[in-house]
């Protein structure tokens, strides 16, 4: 088992952060689930800009699950364009808030179960709600939390589910919302897929560099 001392570098990285962005759905705090649920799926296989980008336009008209039940894909998806697979997005979104509506009485469910139930909401997603929209303890594990875990060696998996899975069993509970969060703003500024910025980065002298071929 890695000796990686992981929640020690994740209170390194607290402060060693706080000059660059915090990522968008951080910035959406707990005051908002539905928001968040609906900016995480326009997240997905989308950049943080490009969803800065739609979500102010999207929610001046999708205030509510009640609203968003009404709507016709094709303005939804004309709201969320540039976003990845827009078209299929906007169907999700009133599916989701059809059932949000006639099953929730509005309000987005708190448990893990119930949001994968959700159309289009995968662990991705239904995490960050927990997390970001309850303050409920969570992992969300996306391509840039699997890619750091992995190239620390404090895990050894090939998949993101892989990747949660052995977080959970080792990192405390009070250590899991703050995960995401960080690393993906390691992972966005500097640890890079690519010739990662290992120069620059906070926490280069503890880091085994696990599969990096060449850095700055």
């Amino acid at each position: 088992m890695s000796s990686f001392p992981f929640v020690a570098v994740l209170d390194m990285l607290q402060p060693a952060l706080a000059a660059y962005p915090v990522p968008l759905i951080d910035q959406m705090g707990r005051s908002n689930p539905f928001q968040v649920l609906i900016a995480t799926i326009l997240s997905l296989r989308t950049r943080d800009e490009t969803t800065a980008q739609v979500t102010p336009g999207l929610f001046a008209v999708l205030d509510s699950p009640a609203t968003g039940a009404d709507l016709d894909p094709s303005v939804i998806a004309g709201l969320i364009y540039p976003v990845g697979f827009y078209r299929t997005k906007a169907q999700s979104i009133v599916e989701i808030c059809k059932i949000l509506t006639t099953q929730y009485d509005g309000i987005v469910p708190n448990t893990l179960d119930a949001l994968l139930a959700l159309p289009g909401v995968g662990r991705k997603t239904a995490n960050l709600v927990l997390s970001v929209g309850y303050g409920i303890p969570a992992i969300c594990v996306d391509i840039h939390v699997h890619r750091i875990c992995n190239r620390w060696q404090f895990v050894a998996t090939t998949t993101p589910e892989q990747t949660e899975a052995e977080l959970r069993l080792r990192v405390p509970q009070d250590a899991w919302i703050s995960i995401n969060q960080r690393l993906v703003t390691l992972g966005q500024h500097i640890c890079k897929p690519i010739s990662p910025h290992c120069s620059t980065c906070p926490i280069h002298h503890l880091c085994p560099q696990h599969g990096v071929e060449r850095h700055r």
